[in-house]
């Protein structure tokens, strides 16, 4: 997997986002059995900076934790094979890694987020770049089954990381 991390306000965390994100984004690919070897983009801005980038991708003109965007053309969360059909677009020419696609976080939602639920800013880090990764992966919340379905997910990849609601960073 080749997971690039940019951050475009050079915030600073008390964790390694690289680190963190690589963990997180391998134990996802890992549960949702995915048969490739990957590359992921993301980008850690701030309020603004993504408020920006949800009005020009979503006409959306607020601030977000996090914004996905799936390269792959899914019909079914997780079912692969889609890529195979986008075979052009979907695999990186020089590396054979499939696309996955991009992720940008908001800095100032994770250090809220991880203020107002009472866990730690690397948990809440962890906890969107696993909501963002199964959306890479084809999944939705638009109903009520599909949250539940993301939710349980979520959880299960972050405890098996051992990235609990602890304080500690």
């Amino acid at each position: 997997m080749t997971i690039f991390v940019e951050n475009e306000i050079h915030t600073e965390f008390p964790f390694d986002p690289l680190e963190v994100a690589s963990r997180v984004a391998e134990a996802v690919l890992d549960a949702e059995e995915c048969p490739y070897e990957t590359e992921i983009n993301v980008l850690i801005t701030d309020d603004e900076g993504i408020r920006v980038y949800n009005r020009e991708y979503r006409g959306i003109d607020s601030a977000t934790d996090v914004l996905s965007f799936p390269n792959v053309p899914f019909e079914r969360p997780a079912d692969f094979s889609a890529a195979e059909q986008s075979e052009a677009d979907c695999f990186q020419p020089d590396s054979g890694e499939l696309i996955l696609g991009d992720i940008i976080i908001s800095c100032d939602r994770v250090r809220g987020q991880a203020e107002a639920y009472g866990h730690s800013q690397k948990r809440e880090f962890a906890f969107l770049v696993a909501h963002s990764m199964l959306h890479l992966c084809g999944y939705d919340h638009m109903e009520p089954g599909e949250a539940a379905e993301m939710e349980d997910r979520q959880e299960k990849v972050l405890e098996g990381l051992n990235i609990t609601r602890q304080i500690s960073d």
